[in-house]
């Protein structure tokens, strides 16, 4: 697997590492249900997903990812 300065790929997605530092550092009292109890079905309007650090691609040819988060991109050519 490719190795990245910005992100990481956990198996699930590429999740920036900037962003996780700081998420995990504001995070000071984990809930103790887990991940399908707190998230649910999205009846708000506006949904908090449990990892707000995972990035996306910026075009179709899935070459630079960004993160929603922080808005920092990075070359992930395939090999």
């Amino acid at each position: 697997m490719q190795k990245l300065n910005d992100f990481y790929n956990d198996g699930f997605g590429w999740i920036c590492r900037h962003c996780e530092r700081e998420l995990a550092v504001s995070d000071e009292s984990p809930s103790r249900l887990s991940r399908a109890f707190r998230e649910g079905e999205a009846e708000s309007k506006t949904p908090v997903l449990a990892n707000q650090a995972l990035a996306k691609w910026t075009d179709k040819t899935q070459r630079i990812l960004i993160c929603p988060r922080c808005s920092v991109t990075e070359a992930a050519e395939k090999m």
